[in-house]
């Protein structure tokens, strides 16, 4: 992992667009001219690595979607970066029929089965364009990566393999191995472009370790066959200055369901949670403007305004880490900077424009004009800053609109005492009955992080009052129905998750922001500070990449696919803590636990750590799958003998009274080993506990 997973992929995206061919250094000889055709699919893996300018500078100069009306361009040739679905080999097919271009290179995101081949081949020789096909390859890109250490598996039909898919109770076994293998295939493409081949650790008797399995399978397979093997040669030869292969941890999202609810105070994350953000760009709604409209007219229309946060934006390198108070105030030192370079640029164009020609004038001419020629040749750096600037300063002020609006630097400061078991200075209840305090959406966050961290449930009595106070509010319940559902089954299953001593320190009012011409009011909202401390997903890596003896991973399989031959065991082999790890949560993944994850990697000289997950999900959309998930828990591979027990333990352990719910064994089939679900029906009595009472049980 010398050249980071960014590097990697952009490499490979240029050597494509170059016909597949190394591109040449000497960039003052002009490119072949060509057009780019790619898929929804292809259009995000693009987007966030290549700008239009870059494209250009490499001949594209047209990139169209595979399915929008093409016009026939038939001098020029035609670069294809599509997934090989039936559609788009359709379509492919469609266009060698009307030979719309010059030539064509195919090249296929995942891999393309010879069948779907066979159709391309069919379809060239009835349109008599075989020798149009210039070229066909499969690229194994089918991944988005959004930062250095950071890549997601897709954005479109990410709903496909989304938590509420993996999870979902009437899930059945076809559709679960089409889920596994979805996520297979792109992990499997992640690892070809790193050119490395890891060593695998997952939990047992959930979806993670299905994805070890059968991802262990195909890295195997693939290495067994050493003339076509994807790990050997040019992929292998950026890999090649790391002496010590990459740690593949493997973590299931309900390892830990309080972080993807929880308000965070990170600059990255709080775009992400508050605004529309994905796949490195932010769009917002601008204001209608100060004019107000006549009398009797429609009001103007809001425009909305899409701002790109890129590697080459250094502010935001520096600053997306940050806690949201230092952003403000490094923006304000930005601006205040500008405006200086600003001002000097007009005080020495007003000396140039001087009468009269004493000696005087002449010589402050004179002097002054060196100090011109710098600032006009700086010009273009200048506005570039400026831009930038404008930039943050509109995000920052539209997130720090909902922070005011909503009260989130309290929600982020209750939160962050609720996960490390601090002293609480107000009551849960008070925040829930405050009707200025936040969003519904908000206090059900809240109170879903204080379900999920408490030791003790609360009681029936104190929990209806919760219950009451969050309908008051408008809050939709469906989603406590769903996790305590869910705490229940991680109850038996393991200890509940362990959030460390995080927390946060008051620092009193701001300093500069709280300056007079500032662009921030921050009045009324708090200067917190993070504590470093260490999330679930994160004491994990942590457990494992130093080979720390611990309960929570002491029994975490083991898989090397360069093994000749698979192993049960559990007990790793290289006994040297690693250097490189990548840590992939199935079921998706939040910017919280990527920011711990590299702040965790910068207190440790010399670890690279790379974070990924299915899908990339705010609270918001998280709660939405939650809440749409049926109160029955699928927990893959629970034994099914253990069933009755598990629902005797369900439906029975907190009320005395015979209960009123009832197991439904899937219409009366017992169910798969990997797929144990069952139903809770309302009923009048509970026979397994009625007979675990008599002792016939």
């Amino acid at each position: 992992m010398a050249a980071s997973v960014r590097e990697k992929q952009t490499v490979a995206l240029k050597r494509m667009l170059n016909f597949n061919a190394p591109p040449l250094k000497n960039t003052a000889a002009e490119p072949v001219w060509k057009v780019l055709i790619y898929d929804r699919f292809g259009q995000d893996i693009i987007s966030p690595l290549l700008s239009v300018k870059e494209l250009r500078d490499m001949g594209i100069t047209l990139h169209l979607l595979l399915h929008s009306d093409r016009d026939p361009i038939p001098d020029v040739p035609a670069i294809y970066f599509v997934m090989p679905t039936e559609e788009n080999i359709d379509r492919i097919c469609q266009d060698l029929r009307n030979q719309l271009y010059e030539s064509y290179y195919l090249n296929f995101i995942s891999a393309i089965s010879r069948s779907k081949l066979e159709d391309i081949a069919s379809a060239a020789l009835a349109a008599n364009a075989v020798n149009l096909v210039t070229k066909v390859f499969d690229q194994y890109l089918n991944f988005i990566t959004l930062e250095d250490d950071m890549f997601i598996l897709c954005h479109q039909n990410k709903e496909l393999i989304s938590y509420h898919a993996i999870n979902r109770a009437d899930i059945q076994d076809t559709d679960m191995e089409a889920i596994m293998d979805t996520i297979v295939d792109s992990l499997f493409c992640f690892f070809v472009t790193l050119g490395a081949v890891p060593i695998i650790r997952c939990p047992r008797g959930n979806a993670a370790e299905m994805v070890a399995v059968k991802l262990d399978k195909k890295l195997r397979e693939n290495l067994r066959d050493a003339r076509n093997s994807l790990f050997t040669g040019d992929s292998m030869a950026a890999g090649q200055f790391s002496f010590q292969r990459p740690l593949f941890v493997l973590a299931d999202r309900n390892v830990d369901m309080a972080t993807p609810l929880h308000h965070t105070w990170t600059y990255q994350a709080l775009i992400h949670d508050v605004l529309d953000f994905h796949l490195n760009r932010v769009m917002m709604e601008e204001g209608a403007g100060a004019e107000p409209s006549p009398a009797g007219a429609r009001p103007k229309k809001k425009n909305r305004k899409t701002y790109d946060l890129t590697a080459a934006d250094k502010f935001w390198q520096k600053h997306k880490g940050s806690p949201f108070p230092e952003v403000a105030e490094s923006v304000q030192e930005e601006l205040d900077t500008y405006r200086a370079q600003e001002d000097e640029v007009k005080r020495l164009k007003s000396i140039m424009g001087l009468e009269g020609e004493d000696e005087g004038a002449i010589s402050m001419l004179s002097d002054n004009t060196a100090k011109l020629t710098s600032a006009v040749s700086s010009l273009p750096e200048l506005l570039e800053k400026k831009r930038l600037i404008d930039l943050h300063t509109n995000v920052a002020t539209a997130v720090l609109d909902h922070i005011k609006s909503r009260k989130l630097d309290v929600y982020f400061e209750y939160e962050e005492k609720l996960m490390s078991k601090s002293t609480l200075d107000k009551s849960l209840l008070d925040i829930i009955s405050d009707p200025d305090a936040g969003t519904p959406e908000d206090k059900m966050r809240l109170f879903l992080i204080f379900y999920i961290t408490a030791q003790q449930a609360p009681s029936e009595s104190d929990l209806e009052q919760y219950k009451k106070a969050l309908m008051d509010a408008g809050c939709d319940l469906s989603p406590l129905n769903y996790i305590k559902q869910w705490k229940a089954f991680t109850k038996m299953a393991a200890t509940p998750a362990n959030y460390g001593n995080s927390g946060v320190k008051p620092m009193g009012l701001f300093s500069r922001v709280m300056n007079t011409g500032s662009q921030f009011v921050m009045e009324g909202v708090k200067n917190l500070v993070l504590k470093q401390h260490n999330l679930p997903v994160t004491r994990i890596l942590d457990n494992l990449m130093e080979m720390k003896s611990h309960p929570e991973t002491d029994d975490y399989r083991y898989f090397d696919p360069k093994m000749l031959r698979g192993s049960e065991s559990s007990i790793p082999r290289n006994k040297n803590p690693f250097q490189e790890a990548i840590v992939f949560v199935v079921g998706g993944g939040n910017y919280i636990e990527y920011q711990n994850l590299v702040d965790y990697s910068k207190s440790k000289q010399g670890k690279k750590v790379v974070y990924g997950c299915s899908e990339l999900f705010n609270a918001a959309q998280f709660i939405k799958q939650v809440r749409n998930a049926p109160v029955t828990l699928c927990y893959p591979l629970l034994p099914v003998c253990l069933l009755p027990f598990v629902c005797y333990l369900l439906c029975g352990r907190e009320k005395k009274q015979p209960d009123e719910f009832t197991l439904l064994w899937n219409n009366g089939r017992l169910p798969s080993l990997h797929n144990s679900t069952c139903e809770l029906q309302e009923i009048q009595a509970d026979p397994l506990r009625d007979a675990a009472d008599t002792g016939s049980a």
